[in-house]
């Protein structure tokens, strides 16, 4: 299994195309769909450098995975398809998140609440290919609802539940969010064997550091600010909701979810043939 991993710097996202080469089969994970919010323009710069490794490296993509749907960063999911075909994936816990969600935006006219604007969704323990590799799919709530982690060898793509030792871990007040549920997720990873990698989908350094994407469960249970070994569920309870007292929102939550709720599509028309965006006043603390 190939990893080659993509830094979008505007959203401090991690895009992953993983590759099987005895098949040339391949994944991609938390793909970026550059957006100005200030023009309301997008744009596939980050979206175009995974469609052009893809095929100089002769890539047939299988899967466009999402691990969860994300507010800080709009989706390319529906872009790559277009572009390179595969299924779009995500975990069957989406539908919590859609009926939280699709009423505030009133967008049911275009936003399925069941889910089937995705491919495929996804249950806990489920074992699907890229190519000859196994993924094994691991609910991760905590952060969202629908969270999943996907297993393959010793690689965990986690998306948003850990982060790197010196960030800790997610947030957990989004609507669904539970820092309880994220904690008890991350058990299930650091009981991963200490030799697995984590591929995390975002990095913010201290100044004057590099981003860094991959640790080790092993490093995690040593070196975590907030769940390493001797972190009992209490204690991280208490440190976690502490720290997202007064937390702001995100900058791109509300054009994110709106979208990524859609798989990356952004919304029908309306009868002058323009997309919006849609901005619900005054419903977010």
């Amino acid at each position: 299994m190939k990893i080659e991993h993509f830094f979008d710097k505007e959203t401090a996202t991690f895009t992953y195309v993983v590759s099987d080469p005895a098949t040339k089969k391949c994944a991609i994970i938390d793909s970026v769909l550059d957006y100005d919010m200030n023009a309301g323009k997008t744009n596939t710069v980050a979206a175009d450098k995974v469609i052009a490794y893809v095929k100089e490296q002769g890539l047939s993509v299988e899967w466009i995975l999402e691990t969860h749907a994300h507010a800080d960063h709009l989706t390319a999911s529906h872009y790559l398809k277009e572009k390179l075909g595969g299924k779009i994936g995500i975990g069957e816990h989406i539908k919590e998140v859609l009926k939280f969600w699709v009423p505030l935006f009133n967008t049911e006219h275009d936003t399925p609440l069941d889910g089937s604007q995705f491919d495929h969704l996804f249950n806990d323990g489920e074992v699907f290919t890229i190519g000859a590799t196994e993924v094994r799919v691991m609910h991760t709530p905590g952060h969202t609802p629908a969270c999943l982690t996907y297993l393959m060898g010793d690689a965990a793509f986690v998306g948003d539940t850990i982060f790197m030792p010196y960030m800790g871990t997610a947030r957990t007040d989004f609507p669904g969010g539970s820092a309880q549920t994220l904690y008890r997720s991350m058990q299930k990873l650091l009981s991963l064997p200490e030799n697995t990698r984590i591929f995390i989908c975002h990095d913010y350094p201290p100044e004057g550091q590099s981003e860094n994407y991959v640790s080790t469960v092993a490093e995690q249970k040593a070196k975590n600010t907030m769940v390493h070994d001797g972190v009992s569920e209490a204690e991280y309870v208490a440190a976690r909701n502490a720290k997202d007292v007064g937390k702001a929102v995100p900058r791109l939550l509300l054009p994110s979810i709106q979208v990524n709720l859609r798989a990356g599509d952004l919304g029908k028309a309306e009868a002058n043939g323009v997309q919006y965006i849609k901005i619900p006043l005054n419903k977010l603390s």
